[in-house]
């Protein structure tokens, strides 16, 4: 069957599989142990079969880090790890949730009609992601009258990673709580759908992790556009000799974005945001609609605003367009923060836009999402954007490329260092623990290595030989985990450094 085109990929609903190998490739017998003990453990649970098992991928991004939400594309995969649910409807009008992780105690709530879900981000419960999925997914399909629900999950996906455990597990709350209810909605409807439901957690993404969890394919990374609409782009990583292979490493420095969101990543969110609207200001566009009317703002409709009426980049190399407006951005963006490299204060931002600090905190909603600074580094987070989008379309390029004197290894593995070096020097998002595996791992044969996800802790990855896993990851064991971690039994090891290849997106498993 040929590979859906990317329209065809977002306008399309989540797939329906009776056999497990059109969800995975490679041996299923791990695979399958694993979907045979759930059903096991469902029955246990609730007396009877499911009906379904709803599964959403975690991802790695390899390239194009806290650029999502300035719009800007980036460039992940979907990884074998995933999250589970299995789920039957019952008449009952109760929503009954088990976790096969004996750490997460059983739950339950009402669905009565009319009965309101309430998220209480106080105490960070895993059952509030369910409920950002359910939630979300109930007002998405307009449903009157939920039908009651016996779920029971699954993960394989490490939390607080980087690797988008929570956004798989908000995926796959949605698609449940939409296959139950009879309207199963677009992918790209889904994506939204889930992106605004993770926001009742508290933090405030950009949408990466959904787009990656519901509409990758495998052997393909994608290429996310979300600016001026969602769209994506399979694309396949250069073949070469020896292959091309990732290795993901996990510092096991625990970073839970939605707890830590007031200093770190919506912090980072907010910056970026004020960094827009000034910038705007500086270029003289901010009275136009396409700035004035929108929220919110972010650099990439700024950069696409400065250059609208310009030379149409149909008529021109796409890449090089790419290139030369983003280097322009990183020259204005020095121009108008350059008077402040220490940064600003909350009255400093506010000056430069012509209204009080508290006007300001509502236009970048900080009552929903609230942040703690003395000083905002507009400068330093606007260079790593405007960089960073470059090397995401640099990436692409050069994998798409076809130049068989192209040295692969050295060209990408080169963006994924400068991408860390900017992740660490200009978004002040790495950790010493990143850091130091990073160095272990280039000295040990990696031609790139960087963190993904959120950072402040969580996992990195490595761009390695096929050739070469093996050893590598021997150095990495010995000289990272035998220091950190010493006396790490062997399944926590393979949990916490393995090889992954692009896998397929969200499924629904339903039984012959």
């Amino acid at each position: 069957m040929a590979a859906p085109t990317a329209a065809e990929s977002t306008t399309a609903t989540v797939p329906s599989y009776t056999a497990l190998s059109d969800i995975y490739s490679g041996s299923l017998l791990k695979h399958g142990a694993r979907f045979q003990s759930l059903v096991e453990a469902f029955i246990a649970a609730y007396g009877s079969k499911p009906s379904f098992i709803v599964r959403a991928p975690g991802r790695v991004n390899i390239i194009g880090e806290h650029i999502d939400y300035c719009g800007f594309p980036v460039f992940p995969m979907a990884i074998v790890p995933d999250f589970l649910i299995a789920v039957r409807a019952t008449s009952e009008r109760r929503i009954r949730l088990a976790n096969t992780n004996p750490k997460y105690p059983p739950y339950e709530f009402s669905c009565e009609p009319g009965t309101r879900v309430t998220i209480n981000n106080a105490p960070h419960d895993w059952v509030n992601y369910f409920k950002c999925g359910y939630k979300g997914a109930v007002d998405a399909i307009d449903c009157a009258r939920p039908e009651g629900m016996q779920c029971l999950m699954d993960g394989s996906v490490p939390s607080s990673a980087g690797l988008s455990s929570s956004s798989a597990f908000v995926c796959c709350a949605a698609l449940a709580t939409m296959k139950v209810n009879g309207r199963l909605l677009s992918k790209r409807d889904v994506v939204a759908t889930a992106v605004a439901s993770e926001r009742y957690i508290g933090t405030n993404g950009g949408g990466m992790d959904q787009t990656t969890s519901i509409m990758s394919q495998s052997q393909s990374a994608v290429f996310i556009e979300f600016d001026p609409k969602l769209e994506i782009t399979p694309v396949k990583f250069p073949s070469t000799t020896p292959p091309i292979a990732f290795v993901i490493a996990n510092t096991l420095v625990v970073s839970d974005k939605a707890v830590t969101a007031p200093v770190c990543y919506n912090l980072r969110v907010v910056e970026t945001r004020i960094g827009a609207l000034i910038l705007a200001k500086h270029l003289g566009i901010a009275d136009r609609p396409a700035c004035k009317d929108v929220d919110p703002l972010t650099f990439k409709i700024v950069m696409d605003e400065y250059f609208a009426g310009s030379e149409n980049a149909s008529s021109v190399d796409s890449v090089q367009t790419w290139i030369d407006r983003l280097s322009a951005m990183l020259t204005a963006a020095d121009q108008a923060f350059g008077a402040h490299p220490t940064g600003y204060t909350r009255e400093e931002m506010a000056t430069a836009l012509d209204m009080s600090p508290a006007d300001l905190g509502a236009k970048v909603h900080e009552d929903l999402f609230p942040v703690r600074a003395d000083r905002f580094q507009l400068l330093q987070r606007a260079q790593h954007a405007f960089s960073e989008a470059l090397r995401v379309v640099r990436f692409r390029q050069i994998c798409e490329s076809g130049d068989a004197r192209t040295d692969y290894f050295s060209a990408l593995g080169d963006l994924m260092n400068q991408s860390q070096d900017s992740c660490r020097d200009l978004f002040e998002c790495s950790c010493a623990e990143i850091d130091e595996l990073c160095a272990i791992a280039r000295n040990a044969g990696s031609f790139g290595s960087r963190l993904t996800g959120a950072g402040w802790g969580g996992c990195t990855v490595h761009l390695v030989p096929q050739d070469k896993v093996d050893e590598f990851m021997v150095i990495i064991r010995e000289q990272f985990y035998a220091k950190h971690v010493p006396g790490m039994d062997e399944e926590a090891l393979s949990d916490a450094l393995f090889v992954t290849t692009p896998g397929n997106g969200a499924a629904f498993y339903t039984f012959e």
